[in-house]
């Protein structure tokens, strides 16, 4: 399978094109770096990008840029920062995506335990997390020729400490849970769903 993986030189994005690359062809995109260059901010940056790759399989997105900040410093401006990352960005790799993709292909986004058990400091990424699973669940029951769509819904995960003093009593989810979480959306027959791997 021809794999995209949007935000691949993450922490998530680079797991899981290293896990996958032994046993698929995997495109590395990223905002500087990878095979094909990509501003998910950018409706028109993303059609290059699909124009440039061709045909493919599935796309992984595990990029989602969002405000992460004290609510009394949460804007217009600094809440949009979410909206045309997380929200907008990962919606316009599917609404342009699926006239690229091959048929009975897949897209799989990333969300978050913050749609549903929110902490301070994230509001924004709250939001734009619920908005993309109910975007999944609505696109699954129109996209055609076969075509998935899924969610990736984690907590913490353990790569990322940095982030451990933000989710106090959570249990980081492991890479290994992770990966599995999106092998099941790439290459299992669900769509609509939001997985949580833990």
């Amino acid at each position: 399978m021809k794999i995209v993986i949007v935000g691949a030189s993450g922490t998530m994005g680079s797991y899981l094109a290293n896990a996958l690359e032994k046993e698929h062809e995997i495109v590395r995109a990223d905002r500087k770096k990878g095979d094909v260059q990509v501003d998910i901010t950018s409706p028109e940056a993303i059609e290059k990008m699909y124009q440039k790759l061709g045909a493919f399989d599935a796309l992984i997105c595990t990029a989602g840029p969002t405000y992460v900040g004290p609510w009394k410093n949460l804007t217009d401006k600094e809440f949009r920062s979410g909206v045309e990352g997380k929200m907008m960005g990962q919606i316009n790799l599917v609404l342009i995506g699926q006239h690229y993709i091959n048929p009975k292909g897949s897209f799989t986004l990333i969300t978050g335990a913050l749609t549903h058990e929110p902490q301070k400091n994230f509001a924004n990424a709250s939001a734009a997390n619920a908005a993309i699973e109910g975007f999944v669940r609505a696109a699954a029951i129109e996209l055609e020729n076969g075509i998935r769509i899924n969610a990736v819904s984690p907590t913490v995960i353990e790569n990322s400490p940095q982030y451990f003093p933000f989710f106090p009593g959570e249990m980081p989810v492991t890479m290994k849970q992770l990966e599995y979480g999106f092998r099941k959306s790439v290459f299992g027959a669900n769509t609509g769903q939001v997985l949580k791997p833990y």
